[in-house]
């Protein structure tokens, strides 16, 4: 009995420590302080209908018939399924309320400390901890086919989800017609609310495509695409069942960084201390990325370890990358407090969600649990 209320109280101190974030493995935006694992979390609390909305969403949806019947959904379950779509205002405001949604979320960017504090706390770690005993003989075989190592695919699983605890229950299919219908991000929604339809045409039911407002689901947290391109079958079973797998869910986890460029054998990153007098300026990086430049404009330009030994950078903590290893430099905390030298495995989390913050506690996290 104190085993069960001991895993309840967990669990229950997980969800309390989740705030308000969006999925990248589902969706990428420019931003910080984001968390997947939050999104999944919101639970969708109905609203009164909006007939008006609703009708002209399935007007909307209407005139993807054909792209939906050239990607191999039947015409039968495309118009059986437009009666059921239903136009969800929350998924709006949630969508509107992200950092980056609009030019008033543009500032100053915040300290990274009372994200850690909430992200890498007691409870996910110990949760961690005993998820990584049981799942060990898994995540092994896993990171021997794909080089990426158990502690980050099980750190991630637990960002997402809380180690499945938590997955998110709104209609994907409501939530990407609703975004899509809306218009800010259309052509992406309208692809992801096909392909959810494609995954309907394949066999997987309605009452499963369940996840978060932003139309991530499963255990990882996968947007329909990304399900349909790298889901993995982790148990042999035939089947690729990543909302009630934990070896399918974490095989491709795996699978997405290993696409993403994970490099075998090299960290994700090492805790620094920067020498107060180093001359900041004549690091930073003379680039501007394309994709999501808020968060890489915070990383400086790229240096081996032995460079930046020679500028005066001490190793603190954490596995420290060979010494021709090339690494960016971010300080989130700013001059003075714990900085971080990050190889291009960070760049790989990074792609699972474009957030400085969720990467950054997705290695450290990952470090805690194999400590």
């Amino acid at each position: 009995m104190r085993s069960v209320l001991r895993a309840t109280a967990m669990a229950l101190g997980l969800a309390l420590a989740i705030g308000q974030g969006f999925s990248a493995a589902a969706q990428t935006i420019a931003g910080e302080g984001q968390s997947p694992d939050d999104a999944a979390q919101i639970p969708d609390t109905p609203a009164p209908a909006i007939p008006t909305e609703t009708a002209n969403l399935r007007a909307y949806i209407a005139t993807l018939r054909d792209r939906a019947i050239a990607m191999g959904v039947t015409p039968t379950l495309f118009d059986a399924t437009l009666p059921t779509l239903n136009f969800n205002a929350r998924v709006i405001r949630l969508d509107r309320a992200q950092p980056g949604a609009t030019p008033a979320s543009v500032a100053s960017p915040p300290d990274f400390a009372p994200y850690l504090a909430s992200h890498v706390d007691r409870v996910r770690i110990g949760m961690g901890q005993s998820r990584y005993g049981k799942l060990r003989p898994l995540l092994v075989g896993i990171e021997q086919k794909t080089g990426v190592p158990e502690q980050i695919m099980l750190a991630i699983y637990g960002h997402e989800t809380g180690y499945g605890t938590f997955t998110g229950n709104f209609d994907l299919l409501n939530s990407l017609g609703t975004l899509a219908y809306e218009g800010r991000r259309r052509e992406l929604f309208a692809g992801e609310f096909l392909n959810a339809l494609l995954l309907l045409q394949r066999g997987v039911p309605r009452d499963q495509l369940k996840g978060s407002w932003a139309g991530a689901t499963g255990y990882p947290q996968f947007l329909p695409s990304v399900y349909l391109r790298l889901g993995t079958d982790g148990d042999a079973d035939g089947k690729i069942d990543i909302w009630r797998s934990e070896p399918d869910a974490l095989a491709s986890i795996g699978n997405y960084l290993r696409d993403a460029g994970w490099k075998p054998g090299v960290p994700w990153g090492v805790a620094v201390r920067v020498p107060e007098g180093m001359d900041r300026a004549a690091v930073r990086s003379p680039l501007a990325s394309p994709r999501c430049p808020r968060v890489f404009a915070r990383q400086s330009r790229w240096l081996t370890i032995s460079e930046w030994r020679d500028k005066g950078v001490m190793m603190l903590s954490g596995v420290v990358p060979a010494e021709d290893e090339l690494a960016t430099l971010i300080e989130p905390d700013g001059n003075g407090r714990t900085g971080y030298l990050l190889t291009s495995n960070y760049r790989a989390i990074l792609d699972y969600n474009c957030s400085n913050f969720y990467a950054l506690s997705v290695g450290l996290l990952g470090d805690a649990i194999v400590q």
